[in-house]
């Protein structure tokens, strides 16, 4: 195995770990999988007429979008589960496990909620999460609610004014952080997470 020099996880784990990523990403799906997700004859129908497909072109792209999906969930598999090789009281506990949290420090008395675009998500979504952020808030005095968007790279730690229809809601201790700085937070080193993106492609072709 060659040396990537990360510093804050060992080689032997990060290679194990992507390794483990590999295996569980998809690569096809059979008629099977295909029908458990209901699909709309009609939309099919619209899609294959208005971008000049024939039905099978129009199915195929669904197939890929269906495969898409499952791997984004991979990815976010990818990104928690890293986090339980950083120690200093970190943890990724199992699901539904310490309150939900995706990954946690209860030394530090910090607890993240990992999400795709927080800021998008529906009244309804943010809703529930402003009801877990204030309990959570209100019980631990010491804590700090960290929502982490999974698809922001842009160095971000604010605290999060959460907007649900008329109304705005917000804590000093409830704070929206893009992924790059929950990396460099875990693993307590900056710019860990872009020295993860820099050596990932050397991973990748060491595992094939």
């Amino acid at each position: 195995m060659r040396k990537y020099n990360l510093g804050f996880i060992s080689d032997e784990d990060i290679f194990n770990h992507v390794k483990n990523t590999v295996t569980q990403y998809r690569r096809s799906i059979n008629l099977r999988e295909f029908n458990k997700n209901i699909i709309d004859p009609i939309k099919l129908t619209f899609d294959s007429k208005i971008y000049g497909q024939t039905m099978r072109q129009t199915i195929e792209s669904e197939c890929i979008r269906q495969i898409d999906k499952t791997n984004n969930n991979r990815i976010g598999y990818f990104h928690q589960y890293l986090f339980k090789y950083a120690g200093n009281g970190w943890e990724v506990p199992e699901n539904g496990d310490k309150g939900g949290f995706d990954v946690l420090n209860d030394e530090l008395h910090l607890y993240v909620e990992m999400k795709y675009r927080p800021s998008k998500m529906k009244n309804s979504a943010k809703r529930a999460l402003i009801i877990r952020a204030f309990d959570k808030l209100i019980r631990d005095r010491k804590a700090i609610y960290i929502v982490a968007d999974m698809q922001d790279y842009s160095s971000v730690d604010v605290i999060w004014k959460v907007n649900i229809g008329e109304d705005t809601y917000s804590n000093e201790r409830l704070h929206l952080m893009s992924i790059d700085k929950l990396y460099d937070m875990v693993f307590n080193q900056d710019g860990a997470y872009t020295a993860i993106c820099k050596v990932l492609p050397d991973i990748l072709s060491d595992i094939n």
